[in-house]
Parts: C-alpha cells; structure tokens; sequence
C-alpha cells in the first residue's frame, strides 16, 4: 500500500534569533522564504501582495521585541524608567519614596520666670518652667507653618541642650524680678490635618487612601476605643522600640537619671499596626492587616504540628521543603479594623514655599504645655503668655518630591544600609545616632572582645569572635566628660538590640580618661608684647585641645603642638612643650594615674592598651606658658 512520508525536513531548518528591530525581522523572513520556499514565494518586490503579509509579520515580531526588551528594563531597579515599577521595585527593597521635602530650621524659644530670694541670693523660679511638647505648630510671617520635634524643656540644661539664662526685668529695689529662659530646638515645615474613616466589617489587607499629594508622615492613628495604631517597615513586624518617660511610674529604678536621660526606650508589642506606600500620583496608601481582634496576637513561632510531627501518614519527609507561611496560622500580619471610626491626623507640606527667611517664624498657633499642679494660677498664665519663639537663621531644604533618578539612588543606598549593624563602623554611627532624649553619647570607640585560650596551659588572651567591647562617655553639664549613667546604657542596649546581628553580644564599658595639663616655654621677638602672645598661645593650644575633635585612642603628636605654637604671632622659638597627668576626684580630675614619660615615643604620646581618651578638662587653668629670654 503507497503511503505518503511525512517529511521532517521542518526539523532542519535553520531559525536565527538574533532579529531585534523591523529591518532585521524583513530581512530575515526573505532569506528564510528564498531558503525554504524558493518556488513558492520568489518574487520580492515591493509591488507583491506576500511583502505586506512578509511586513506585517516583520512588524509583529518588532512590536513583541520591543515590549520584551521593556519589561525586562523596566524589572530591575538600575534601569527602570517608569515611576510606578521605581515606586513598586523601591517598596520591595524597604525604601519609601518622598513626594515632598520638608524644610527644616532651629527655633529659639523664650519664656519668662519670676525669681526667687533663697539665702540672700536672687535665682530664677524654675518651678513655673514649661514643658514645650512636640509638635506644638508655629508660623511664619511669609504663611508657612512648622511643628517641632522633640519636647522643649526649659527646666532642663545640659552640654547638649543648654538653658541660657538672664535678667529680663528689675524691680524698684533694682533686685531681679523676672528671668529670661531660651531654648533651641528643632522643627520642620509642614502642619496637621486630620480626616475620619468609618470602618464597618473586618476586611483583611484593607486599605485606605489620602488624596492629599503633600504629605511629610502620618502623625498617629486612634479608633473610637481610644486604641492607637501604630506604623511599622512591614506588617510581619510585630514590636516596636516606644519612648516613654523617664518617671517613677515607669521605672523606679532609673527615673533618678531623668535629668540627663529624660526618656526610657522600651521594646512594645503592637498587634494594631500598618504600613504606608505613596502612589505614583503621590497620594497615599494606608494598609491594615488581616487578623481578627477576636484572638489575641501571637508570636511568630512554627507549629511543630504543622511541620513534621503532624503528617498523618508516617512517613519520614526529611526531605520535603516547606513555605513559613503554611504553618504560621496566627496573627502574624497584625489586626484588621471593624466596626469604628479611624481618625487619622497627617502632615502635609514642604516644598519650596517651606523654605522661609531668618526672623520670619515669629508668631504661636499651637502651644501644647503640660498641666503644672500647685503653682500661682495668675504667674502660670503670664508665663504661658510670655513665651516668645524666632529662627536667626532661615529654614532650608524644602523642595519637591525625588526625582526618578533620585529614587533610584536612594533605594540601592537604602537596601546596601540593610538597617542591620556589621562592622564597627556601623555599630559606631548607629551608637553616636541614638536620639538625644534617650541620652546622649559623645563618645564611643569599638573592640573585639577577648578570651582565654583553651588551647594552651598558660593563660593567653585570643579575640571572642561572638562578643564586641563598646567604649563610651558622655558629657556633664559643664562639657566635660563622664561616665554613661545607668539610663542612658539601658537605653542604648534596648537601641542597639533592633540592629545587631543576632551571633553579636554588646558589652557597654566605659573608657578610661586620661587628665593632664600642658606647659610650654617659648622666645618672643623684640617689639612684641609678652602677655599678648602668650596669651594668644594659650587660645591656639585651647582650640586644639577642643573636647569635641579628640575620640578615644587618638595620641597625642608633640610637633604639632610645637608647630601650632610656633605660628602665633611674635613667637620666635618653641623651647619646650611638657605634657603632666592631672589626677585625682577630688581635686576634679579623673582618678587614672597615667605615666606621660613612658607613653611617649618618638614624640608622640600614645594613649593606653585599654580604650582611653586624653582630655584638657579645665583648658583655663591648666595651660600655663613662659616667655624666657637669653
């Protein structure tokens, strides 16, 4: 029986697929017809009715070949062009995008306080000191309004944040009737609005939407119970680091560093929260999550029942890979609203108009005191009224959202931080960048932690690769240095704690200080005055020794002592530069005793193996120059 043979000659056609563009999909089709179907399809001119058909597959192929290449662009975060895959990418890899930026400024604060006579002696009242909390709104005579930071608290003076203090008034007896008080602080341009939301059944993932295309940051969220929802990176996270005051209630044992360590950060457990993301029309996107206020939120634990204990055919699946989210059947993505209302308060503004001159925030729009018990209701009321507010110098940084390139930088800059700590670097700016309300650290240095060999029978130290050594001090009233107090090193534990890796342990140590004064002897030309250039000496030497450009372990180089003497003004020659420890408590020194002579080499003075810092503690009295003549 005759049958036809089904040719396979299809499987040997050689198909390229280096066609990118219209010209080159053309091109190819007519090699590939003269190749294939010479008798078929031979005539190639442009009056054929097949080129339309050859063209128009041509153009097809061209069409598919661009928006391939597009998306394909368009996925990864170096080449996007479109805003929304920036936005959608950018989200993925934890960074938010601004829509606007907000023009920040140092606001001068004033209030006045009556004084008071104890001993004899005329001292201001600082009973009816205020506290300024944040975001108490203030205006500009150009229409801006700004909102501080952070509580402003008059009663409290440190290095960090002084209190400046003088007379304002005198009375008839020409005694001090009322003190003049003022602050510095922080704010930023923008101003609060608030919008309700009638939440009905529970719906998971649910969102809301703002429409307005300025907004900073949402400032809270409060149901009708009075719950307040809290903001978080992502849903699965489920603490927060919360800020509380440092009182009696909340810690009894800390609350008596409260002056220095105004406020305690605590870990809190924050089943009601949600996240934002601004849209590529820059309004914003509230999401919620899916849980049940029904249950109680529960820990990101595995269920061994839902893992291998539980399989019910006996079987040993050893091997078998399993999803997280398959047996994490709690309330791990957080709560969902129902039935209340949510009242949301935002901030809105920035941009340009944000950017307002030097003595134009003058006037109060909201002040938000707290409530002083057993005080003069008549002198509260002039105090509160007394309060005056002023920027010297001009807000700046206000300006439009990012750009797309600007997004794009920021993203890649964000996701290499990894918000995580890794090497000393890390773990010192993150130490330096806690916020000061929970203490301020003026100085930290970092080493590996050490241990005994087990190895060898003689005791001999090898490098802890699980722990690290933190050196720290802070700063008295006065801008000397001191130890942390206990508030201040729970504080920065808790801080730390969010971004350590988790094989890390943090020992907090206090480094060592190392006290001295310096003598120098110099030769002055003719013609100048010896007082005046040994005192000018003296100014070099204080600059020098400025507390604020040493760290811990940094020598000090004798030359350059020499040499910043030798170029004042009138000094002929350097004859000697002598370098003395200065210790003792009680004399107002710290209590290390340190051997200068054999510290020095080559002439530099090195500090000790343990982390230490040299510091000039009383520059006033401790430099003492001589001029000495031939």
């Amino acid at each position: 029986m005759a049958y036809n043979k089904v040719s396979n000659k299809t499987q040997d056609k050689d198909v390229k697929y280096l066609s990118k563009d219209f010209n080159s999909f053309k091109d190819r089709l007519m090699e590939f017809a003269e190749v294939y179907f010479p008798d078929n399809f031979n005539d190639f001119s442009e009056g054929n009715p097949g080129m339309m058909f050859l063209e128009m597959a041509a153009h097809v192929g061209d069409t598919l070949s661009f928006y391939t290449d597009t998306q394909l662009r368009e996925s990864f975060l170096l080449l996007a062009q479109e805003k929304e895959n920036l936005y959608n990418l950018s989200y993925a890899l934890g960074y938010k995008p601004k829509v606007t930026s907000a023009a920040t400024v140092d606001l001068e604060l004033f209030q006045l306080v009556p004084s008071i006579n104890l001993g004899g002696e005329y001292l201001p009242d600082y009973s009816y000191t205020l506290n300024i909390q944040a975001n108490s709104t203030f205006l500009s005579t150009e229409g801006s309004s700004f909102y501080t930071t952070e509580d402003t608290r008059f009663g409290f003076s440190s290095s960090f944040d002084p209190t400046i203090t003088s007379v304002y008034q005198y009375d008839s007896s020409n005694n001090p009737e009322y003190y003049l008080l003022k602050k510095t602080t922080k704010s930023i341009s923008g101003e609060s609005i608030t919008q309700t939301f009638n939440i009905g059944q529970a719906e998971k993932f649910k969102t809301l939407q703002i429409f307005n295309k300025n907004i900073i940051s949402i400032e809270s969220i409060v149901d009708s119970d009075g719950n307040n929802w809290t903001e978080v990176p992502y849903l699965a996270q489920d603490t927060i680091f919360e800020q509380i005051q440092n009182n009696a209630s909340n810690d009894p044992e800390l609350h008596g560093y409260n002056q220095q360590t105004p406020y305690l950060l605590k870990i809190k457990k924050v089943p009601k929260r949600y996240v934002t993301r601004f849209k590529t029309d820059n309004t914003l996107e509230i999401q919620f999550g899916p849980g049940s206020t029904n249950n109680s939120d529960s820990c990101i634990v595995p269920d061994p029942n839902n893992i291998g204990l539980g399989i019910n055919d006996g079987r040993n699946k050893l091997d078998v890979a399993y999803d997280p989210s398959n047996f994490l059947f709690t309330k791990a993505y957080g709560e969902a609203p129902s039935n209340t209302l949510l009242t949301i308060t935002y901030i809105v503004g920035g941009g340009l108009n944000s950017n307002v001159n030097s003595n134009t925030i003058t006037e109060i729009n909201t002040l938000l005191t707290s409530n002083r018990i057993g005080l003069n209701n008549g002198m509260l009321t002039f105090v509160n009224n007394s309060v005056a507010v002023n920027n010297i110098e001009p807000a700046r940084g206000g300006g439009a959202g990012e750009t797309t390139e600007e997004i794009r930088q920021n993203a890649m800059a964000n996701f290499s931080a990894q918000q995580r700590t890794v090497t000393k670097d890390d773990y010192l700016i993150r130490t330096l960048s806690m916020p000061s309300q929970l203490g301020r650290i003026a100085k930290a240095y970092i080493t590996q932690d050490d241990q005994i060999s087990p190895l060898t029978t003689e005791p001999n130290r090898i490098p802890n690769p699980l722990a690290l050594n933190l050196y720290t001090l802070g700063y008295d009233a006065n801008k000397k240095l001191v130890n942390l107090n206990t508030a201040t090193k729970t504080n920065l534990s808790t801080y730390l704690e969010q971004y350590r890796m988790l094989t890390d342990a943090i020992n907090i140590k206090n480094a060592f200080i190392i006290n001295f004064s310096l003598d120098f002897e110099i030769t002055v030309f003719k013609n100048y005055n010896n007082n005046e250039v040994i005192l000018n000496c003296i100014s070099e030497i204080q600059d020098y020794f400025n507390i604020d450009n040493w760290q811990v372990n940094q020598p000090i180089i004798i030359s350059e002592i020499e040499n910043l003497i030798a170029g004042v003004i009138g000094v002929q020659t350097v004859e000697k530069v002598k370098l003395t420890n200065k210790n003792g408590t009680t004399s107002g020194y710290s209590k290390y005793k340190y051997d200068f002579i054999g510290a020095t080499k080559r002439g530099i003075i090195y500090p000790s193996l343990d982390p230490s810092i040299f510091e000039l503690k009383y520059p006033n009295s401790d430099i003492n120059g001589r001029v000495i003549t031939y």
